[in-house]
């Protein structure tokens, strides 16, 4: 690992730690340490990145703001990829918005809000980054990422950069090519649509409020932990189920929002993936159904 560190600083690449703590890259606030963690400025130095991991047979994986995220408590072998400085812009030109994919989906929001352009009002609350958003085909108040994405720019794990167009992309539920293929999107483009400032603030801040009431947003959480099943709501069965306020360890299922998990401090992976257990055993037994977890689960088990 140590030659390939010095590889990496000898391309370039400034920002490379070795056995980073990755609690303090995620929204859980929980996670081990990472062999080396890569935060490449360029798609020139992420594509660098990549080739370097390849000629030394290192495997790798991404990390965007560290939600939606459980980090093992033993940490993650190999590279960890998180997208530095010059991913994180957005440039609007009419009703065509491109973003980095380190770019704020919440910021999105708000700033097509100020452009008074309608078509991301419900991603105010989804605390991912772009590309976080664009990979798990992210949504929220009945819709997602592919009503409005016109196409990715991606590099693929051989090094091959591609942009996709929105059917390329094969979205569905929470799902992306990006879980068939592995690669790594470093913009988006989204066709949104003139509206009223005025309406689309509105909408935004009544989604907001809704939020504040409903999650437990000033507590350490990755956001929804389980999908919801076919014609029904994670949420509304864990609640039915009495399962709100049920611990372990320092992880609880959230009294406010069934389907979160809240770190009160100290909480470990083990804690999370135990508790994820207990839920999924319960719900299995009381209503045939079996709970998928939303979480990306990263690292060594």
């Amino acid at each position: 690992m140590q030659h390939l560190v010095a590889e990496l600083e000898r391309a370039g690449i400034s920002r490379v730690r070795a056995n980073e703590p990755l609690a303090g890259h995620t929204t859980w606030k929980i996670g081990g340490p990472a062999d080396v963690l890569i935060v490449p400025a360029s798609e020139e130095q992420l594509e660098a990145a990549l080739r370097l991991c390849a000629v030394h047979e290192v495997p790798w994986s991404v990390l965007g703001r560290g939600s939606n995220t459980l980090v093992s408590d033993k940490g993650v072998r190999g590279a960890v990829i998180k997208l530095g400085d010059g991913f994180d812009d957005v440039r609007f030109d009419g009703e065509t918005v491109t973003a980095g994919a380190s770019y704020s989906f919440i910021k999105l929001s708000v700033m097509a809000g100020k452009e008074g352009l309608t078509g991301l009002e419900y991603a105010g609350g989804i605390p991912g980054s772009v590309g976080g958003a664009v990979y798990m085909n992210a949504g929220a108040h009945g819709s997602d990422i592919s009503r409005i994405l016109k196409s990715a720019s991606i590099v693929w794990e051989d090094g091959s950069k591609e942009v996709l167009g929105n059917e390329e992309m094969k979205f569905s539920y929470r799902h992306s090519i990006l879980q068939e293929r592995r690669g790594i999107i470093t913009r988006a483009v989204f066709q949104l649509a003139s509206g009223d400032r005025k309406e689309i603030a509105a909408a935004m801040a009544t989604y907001k409020d809704r939020r504040r009431r409903t999650q437990p947003l000033q507590m350490a959480c990755a956001g929804s932990v389980f999908r919801n099943p076919p014609n029904d709501h994670a949420a509304r069965l864990i609640e039915a189920a009495g399962l709100k306020g049920l611990r372990e360890g320092a992880a609880e299922v959230s009294r406010l929002h069934a389907n979160f998990i809240v770190n009160h401090g100290g909480a470990t992976a083990e804690d999370v993936l135990t508790l994820i257990g207990k839920v999924q055993q319960i719900i299995e037994q009381t209503y045939g159904i079996t709970l998928v977890p939303e979480v990306l689960m990263m690292g060594e088990r």
